[in-house]
């Protein structure tokens, strides 16, 4: 058992690797590499002399310390171990060229669905999705030699990984337009305005994630990584229309030109997660019959700046594989067979989604126009995944107010592309028992321009 007046010279004897282990450790402790050196100030420094050398608690030194004698001694902690612990340093501050060398020393190699499963376990176990996201970088510069190391696999045409990938490499593309240009003068304000528009169709990209490909691997227990990368998509979501706004105001050039590249640097390292990390890690945990039900529901969602590839053939919808007796359901006020209810519920002027009460999105209306984009990978999704992180809150502060029965109704209303969108959630009970909740999103803009009053059948009017 180590102590803070263990001395250096005695641990040296014992273990002659450690120095090479405490040279990787800090740069103050590269001059150990010296023998004249070890042999007079180690004969008589202590541990705690050491710690206030490299500038480090005691305690974390004597922990490193001791972590490394057990892997000397055969006994070393398991890979998945070393990496948390490596990331948890991330988080405590220690400097990335510190981790580098210690990862190096530790693992030989590390692919992207291990990375992914470690940032899963540390949410797990409590550290926050903010704090991840804020070290999303650093993980990736721990890990990018091994990552870079790392191919994906030659996939059909139609596939939605390589649609991915085709979308990134115009992403790249534009890119680089938009950075041409920032030299030009005078300074070319309509250009960039075009560009900048053009390339904001990789919304296209990051909604197919957000509503196809992460509720899958949210199934497989990956809801860490999906949420952190959906809290960067708003980031470059803000960043661009910030972006837009300046150009509009024809800001001057210099803030123009900073906020262009901050998104374009944003977007690479985007590209550089999901080639690196979130595509081999969903090939990893994602069977054939997965990869369907993300094929079937992108047409809704639309394609970034390339033609979409030939649609999957759909399964007949539930409501013809469950055949009734005589094909209709008693209802409170009436029967209705089930494509009566389907009829129904799809031409509502209204979208309505319904969650139950264990959270889980079990329904919602696929009318001609909706709102906010729904696809078939959001039913059986918990509700709280179905929004960006930092909206998260509000939608359990909904939920808890609703199931203690503190309150039945929670009502929203935004601007949206010149429309006005009015949101309700709406408790839903039985008997005095909490069953779920009914979300019931309506297009107002036309409603809000009605005056006086209208008696008459009159067919021209038809714009509400």
């Amino acid at each position: 058992m180590l102590s803070a007046e263990t001395r250096l010279a005695d641990l040296l004897s014992q273990y002659p690797s450690l120095m090479d282990f405490l040279a990787s450790y800090s740069p103050k402790y590269e001059l150990l590499r010296n023998p004249v050196l070890r042999r007079t100030l180690g004969k008589v420094v202590t541990l705690r002399q050491v710690a206030e050398v490299g500038g480090v608690e005691i305690d974390k030194l004597i922990s490193d310390l001791e972590a490394e004698i057990a892997r000397l001694e055969g006994q070393p902690a398991s890979k998945e171990e070393i990496l948390k612990e490596i990331i948890l340093d991330l988080h405590r501050g220690v400097p990335v060229e510190q981790l580098k060398s210690r990862f190096a020393s530790l693992v030989s190699q590390i692919d992207g669905s291990e990375l992914a499963a470690l940032e899963q376990k540390i949410i797990a176990e409590g550290v926050p999705e903010e704090e991840v996201k804020r070290l999303c970088d650093l993980h990736v510069d721990v890990f990018r030699e091994s990552l870079d190391e790392q191919k994906l696999p030659q996939l059909p045409s139609d596939h939605p990984l390589q649609t991915y990938l085709e979308e990134n490499k115009h992403a790249k593309e534009l890119a680089g337009s938009l950075m041409s240009l920032l030299d030009k003068r005078p300074f070319p304000y309509d250009e960039l305005k075009g560009q900048l528009e053009n390339f904001s169709q990789i919304d296209k990209h990051y909604l197919r994630k957000e509503n196809q490909l992460f509720p899958l691997l949210e199934a497989k227990g990956l809801s860490g990584p999906s949420s952190v990368m959906w809290a960067i998509h708003d980031d470059i979501r803000s960043l661009i229309k910030q972006t837009k706004s300046l150009l509009e105001e024809k800001a001057e050039p210099g803030k123009v030109i900073s906020a262009i590249k901050q998104l374009v640097k944003m977007t690479d390292e985007m590209i550089y997660k999901e080639e690196q990390i979130l595509f081999p890690t969903s090939l990893d945990v994602l069977t054939e019959d997965d990869w369907r039900r993300v094929r079937e529901g992108e047409a809704e969602l639309g394609y970034a700046w390339i033609e979409p590839p030939p649609a999957v053939e759909a399964e007949p919808p539930k409501s013809q594989q469950v055949p009734t007796s005589d094909n209709t359901f008693p209802l409170d006020t009436g029967r209705l067979s089930l494509e009566q209810i389907n009829l129904v519920l799809t031409n509502l002027p209204i979208d309505i989604t319904f969650v139950d009460e264990n959270d889980t999105v079990c329904y919602y209306s696929e009318g001609r126009e909706r709102i906010f984009p729904r696809t078939p990978a959001a039913i059986g999704r918990k509700v709280h995944n179905c929004h960006p992180p930092s909206s998260v809150h509000v939608v359990e502060e909904i939920l808890t107010a609703f199931r203690e029965g503190k309150q039945d109704v929670a009502q929203f209303w935004l601007e949206l592309n010149g429309r006005f969108i009015l949101i309700r959630y709406f408790a839903l009970r039985q008997g005095g028992e909490y069953k779920g909740v009914l979300e019931v999103t309506q297009d107002l803009t036309e409603l809000r321009k009605l005056q006086g009053e209208r008696r008459i059948l009159d067919w021209r009017m038809q714009d509400l």
